[in-house]
């Protein structure tokens, strides 16, 4: 059920948000979420590798980075980061890098402790329906989040 808080967003039609209960302390999944040894192991939906060139986790920080698919296709990723509150919380815009990328975005994601285990909330926030249906339905969004959630709880089962 949509809060009064929703009903009443302006960017309503133009946001995805996603939220995903992990069997892993706060802490470790903030570490995991911000270390580029972790993140290259787990990023993406499945049959994604990546390569990480830079991950500067604070404000203005940058991490750029190369998603593999696994037909062979390349999708460079720049993020730069607005807001960092370790371990509660990263805000950041998220691009492919080319100078005003149509496609850019902004996300939040807040990491809430719930003893052992995290919630994590992914709050993205397009430049216009259009946008966000775009990457809903020819991208596959949901669904790749999906499978990277899927991906991120497996690599931390194993730590």
């Amino acid at each position: 059920m949509a809060t009064k808080k929703e009903i009443n967003s302006p960017t309503a039609d133009r946001e995805l948000v996603m939220t995903r209960v992990v069997n892993a302390p706060r802490k470790l999944v903030f570490t995991v979420w911000t270390d580029p040894k972790h993140v290259a192991k787990w990023w993406g939906p499945n049959g994604f590798t990546n390569t990480i060139h830079e991950m500067d986790v604070r404000p203005g920080g940058v991490w750029r980075l190369t998603m593999h698919g696994p037909d062979g296709v390349d999708y460079p990723n720049k993020i730069i980061y607005k807001e960092v509150t370790k371990p509660e919380q990263l805000v950041w815009t998220h691009g492919s890098g080319d100078e005003n990328d149509p496609g850019q975005f902004e996300v939040t994601v807040t990491f809430a402790a719930h003893g052992q285990q995290t919630e994590i909330t992914m709050h993205m926030v397009f430049k216009s329906k259009e946008e966000r249906d775009k990457v809903v339905d020819k991208y596959g969004a949901i669904e790749g989040n999906i499978q990277t959630m899927n991906r991120l709880e497996e690599y931390l089962a194993k730590l």
